[in-house]
Order: C-alpha cells, then structure tokens, then sequence
C-alpha cells in the first residue's frame, strides 16, 4: 500500500531527479513527510519565488527538467514570475504545488487558489490530481512534456487528500508516453531543407540569426559546422549566446537594441538570413519592417506558431534545430569563402572599435566584466539578474560554450540571477558559478543569502552597483530630459548584510584592486559577496531607440 505522496516521490526518482528546491506548507505536509526519508536534496529556499528561480536555473545549467515544490495559496501563486520567466525562455521545469483537498476545491477554502486556472498562459501543460492513481502517470507524462518539442514548464496541483489517499497497486506506468495532440515535429521536411541548401548555396551575403533553440536542442556543433563550411557570419540572441565561441571569427555577436554594431549593420544588408531557433522578438528586430529588408528568410524552429508570427518567412521549416542542421549540413557542397561580404563586415567592426581598450581611471561595469572573463578564461558560468548588469555582461564576457550563459530573456524579470544562480550551482558543483547584478535586482531576492550559507553553495555575487535602476534612469536621461523619477536608491551596505547572514565579502572602489577582489572571491571555497562601487551614469551602448530600425543605433563613449 502506497499513499498518493509517496507515489510522487518514488516517480520524481524513477525520472531521475536528484535535487527539488521548495519551501514547505500545510497543503504538503504529506509530501515533505515522505522526502524526510527520501534520497532526493532538497534545498529549502526563503521565498518560493526563488524555488522556482533556481529550478530554472538548474535546467538552464544541466539540459535536465528542474523540479520546484510549493504550498497552496499564496505558496503557489508566489511561483507565477518564475513559470513566466521559464515560458517565455523555453525552460524544462516541473512545479508541484499542494492543494486544498478535493472536497474544499471551489469553496475559497483557506490558502486556496486555481492556481492551474492562474497559470494557464504561461504554462505548456497543467494537471489539477484528484485521483491517487493518477500520480505516477501524471508525473511521467509531465515530464515529458515538459522535456520534449518546445520546452517549457508544467505544473502539477495535488490536493492534499490525494496526497494522503491509499491505493494498494499503484497503476503502472507506461515507459513510452503517448498524448492525443501532442507529437512534436522533430525531422524536418526533406523538400524544405533541400530548398534551404539550394537557398544557402547561392546566397551572396548571408548571414545566420541564433536563438536559444540551438542551446536547447543540442546543435551547437552543427551551427558553427554550417557557418565554417561557407564562411557564414553568425549573429546570436541574448538568449543564443554561448551557441558559437565569443571569439570565433565569425561571431558579429549579439543583434538588436544593445546589439554590436556590425551585428545590426550585416542584418540589414544580408540578402539571405537564417534563423535558427529564433523567434524575432521586438528586442531583437526593432522597427519590424526595416528588419533584414533586401534579404530572403529561411527559418528553422521545434514550435509552427514562431513561424511567421512577427516576421513573414520565406522558406519555414519546421523541426528539431540540430536535427534540421544536421540534414542541412550533410547536403551542402559549396564550398566557398564570401570574400567581399566578410571583408565588409571586418569593416564595419574595425570602424566601430568594438572591444576597443577601456578607460581605467575610473569604475566601470565593462571594465569588471572583461577582468571576471579574462581571469575565468573560458571556464565558469555567468548567471545575471536583469537591466544593465544583464547587458554589460552580454557584451563584454567571453563565452566559450552553450549553457555558460543564463539571464532572464523574454520576461525580464528583476530578482531572477541570484536563485537561479544557486541552482545553476547544484546542478554543476565543480564549475565556478558568478551571479552578475545590479543593486536593484539584488535586493529582491537577497533573502537567498541565508539559503546559500546553510548549505554552503559557492555562488559569488558581482554587484555592479551604480545607486540607480541604471535601464530605467538610462531611459530618462535618454528619452526624458534626465527627470529621474523614482529611480535613485540609496546606498546600501551589501557586505555588512552579507555578513550578516555569514557571507563574507568586499566593497571595490579602485580599479587597480578589481582583479585582485575577484581572485580572492574565487578562490573562497562558499559564498562571497562583492560590492562594486561603479560610475553612477554609465550608461550601456550601442542603443536602438524603441521603434527605430536596429542600424539606427545611438553610439556613445563611457563617461
């Protein structure tokens, strides 16, 4: 006889789950009862938020489904940002919540909440259990779900008398998942990749545009195979960054409003771009009619809705990225060097002095960055929260290999790097894991200091702290004739909080002593803290201004 609770927990073992983030309440007591005795970590985290935060970033970091747990009521609806945030990036993740019991649903029993009916936008699949013999079934088929096509996150509510039902024989649980409407297109059409070759082939100033659906779909390997076998400049998303070494030779970097400007300028004059797990977001196209205009659109994406959504295409095809590549690649004869359009473009990147020298009498956020990059050296992964610590980091850390980067793309969401850097930790002990924020990003979720002391999980902390919401006050001095509305905040001691909790750490003022402040975090063996007095007014360029054309960029130089 086996109860509804241990049946969830012996299925999160039989999918393989190592390690659930969660923060306990009355709706599943049963189901931490039965993980008090169970071989599954849990990491108990200070807000549910941040449970969920940090299963997003341990998928973002393994390639695994990242697993959260949370009470009902306010437990649940504390999960919504971070199942927003891991929709609109296509994260694998599974968050059980506990529920009323059955016989209350409906009723606005205490801490009751449809969180299945909350949730619905922003989740690929949901369940509402309210039979014990369904738990096994339910948790493989989420899984799955969750794992495969287009991914992204499922929520599982378990009322608490589900969770405390008995059912002798637990119904077994069949190895191959088979769901009426869901079979996700994984080859792509053979006619439309050879028309892709075809299109490829004879393509004069093509260019490649990659999203983050070639990290998720392992094809990384046959992207740079594409782009070397023709000499084909590659521009990334933020979300894509890390699918193609920073300092390969044909990475432009990333496009779009903080985009380099060689990126920007090869996008609107490509005559073929090829989109590749992409979803030509407003960030990314700006004006969308002055988007890569004189050129043809291939577009390869797992999910037919981003086909065509924002963008008319002229060939689609839908279908696993590195599967499509792959028949793509073994089809490709030419072999040729596009010898005037890179010629072009090398212009266009010595003109704009990107990587150009820093100043170094005074701190700024660049000049951290590229010390963090340069002492790391390939190695680490960059976790960030979001605004301009997000951007200054983009632009200006070298990546050497897809998952090193994790940021919150599509949602932006403020407060996500710090959990999701604690489970990028987790899933990948021996890396070094560097959370890059800002003051205001920092403090919302700053509770988790206490959660990476108890048990001792190595993240370090970059504060590139500027006193300011440094996107927002950027937009006024920009666009609002400097009238700072509500966006300078007060300095905040950081290292004396942090020691607080017992993180040690350090306030950087000097740029001499940048270098030596990130040897001596990293070489600490937990948690550390470094505070970043940076220049108040730096602001992150190049800049495409909200609907202009991305070769309309703003330029300007650090202060």
């Amino acid at each position: 006889m086996k109860t509804g609770a241990k049946i969830l927990v012996e299925s999160l073992l039989h999918e393989g789950v190592n390690t659930i983030f969660g923060y306990p309440g009355g709706t599943v007591l049963p189901i931490y009862d039965e993980l008090y005795d169970s071989p599954l970590r849990h990491i108990l985290v200070r807000h549910e938020q941040a449970a969920i935060h940090a299963a997003d970033g341990y998928a973002r970091a393994s390639g695994r489904v990242g697993v959260c747990l949370a009470t009902s009521g306010p437990g649940a609806c504390n999960l919504v940002t971070g199942i927003a945030t891991a929709y609109m990036d296509s994260v694998p993740v599974v968050a059980i919540t506990g529920q009323v019991p059955t016989t209350l649903l409906g009723n606005d029993a205490f801490q009751e909440s449809d969180i299945t009916g909350i949730t619905l936008p922003i989740t690929k699949h949901s369940y509402l259990l309210n039979n014990v013999r369904d738990v096994g079934k339910t948790v493989h088929e989420a899984f799955y779900i969750a794992g495969t096509g287009r991914m992204g996150p499922v929520l599982i509510d378990v009322p608490k008398d589900v969770q405390t039902d008995v059912v002798n024989e637990p119904e077994a649980v069949p190895e191959k998942v088979s769901i009426r409407g869901y079979q996700p297109t994984v080859r792509g059409h053979p006619k439309q990749i050879e028309k892709a070759v075809g299109m490829i082939s004879g393509a004069e100033r093509p260019l490649i545009y990659a999203g983050g659906g070639v990290i998720a779909s392992g094809g990384d390997a046959e992207l740079i195979r594409l782009a070397e076998a023709l000499m084909i400049p590659v521009t990334t998303t933020l979300m894509g960054l890390g699918a193609i070494p920073s300092h390969h030779p044909l990475n432009l970097g990333m496009l779009g409003m903080h985009g380099t400007q060689s990126a920007n300028y090869a996008v609107t004059e490509c005559d073929l771009l090829i989109a590749i797990g992409a979803r030509f977001d407003d960030r990314v196209t700006g004006k969308l009619e002055s988007f890569a205009p004189n050129a043809q659109i291939i577009h390869i994406d797992i999910d037919p809705a981003e086909i065509g959504k924002n963008k008319a295409v002229d060939l689609p095809i839908v279908g696993d990225v590195g599967h499509v590549l792959r028949e793509i690649n073994k089809k490709l004869t030419k072999k040729t060097v596009q010898g005037l359009w890179n010629g072009r473009i090398a212009e266009w990147k010595q003109q704009s002095g990107e990587k150009k020298v820093l100043d170094t009498s005074i701190l700024t956020p660049q000049y951290v960055v590229r010390t963090l990059s340069d002492i790391l050296d390939g190695a680490g992964i960059i976790v960030t929260e979001v605004g301009q610590n997000q951007m200054w980091a983009a632009q200006h850390f070298s990546f050497t290999r897809p998952r090193q980067w994790i940021s919150s793309g599509g949602l932006g969401t403020m407060g996500y790097g710090f959990p999701a850097a604690i489970g990028a930790s987790i899933a990948c002990p021996d890396e070094a894991v560097i959370d890059i924020a800002g003051d205001g990003s920092f403090q919302m979720n700053i509770q988790e200091l206490a959660t990476v002391v108890q048990y001792n999980i190595p993240v370090k902390v970059m504060i590139l702290n500027n006193q300011y919401l440094g996107m927002v006050r950027q937009w006024q001095e920009l666009f609002y004739d400097r009238r700072y509305s509500y966006t300078e905040m007060p300095s905040v001691d950081f290292v004396g909080i942090a020691k607080a909790y017992g993180v040690p750490g350090m306030c950087v003022t000097d740029p001499a002593d940048v270098g030596d402040a990130i040897q001596t975090s990293l070489a600490h063996d937990g948690p550390y803290i470094l505070d970043f007095r940076i220049e108040r007014e730096e602001n992150v360029m190049p800049m495409v201004p909200a609907g202009a054309a991305i070769n309309e960029m703003i330029l300007g130089e650090n202060r």
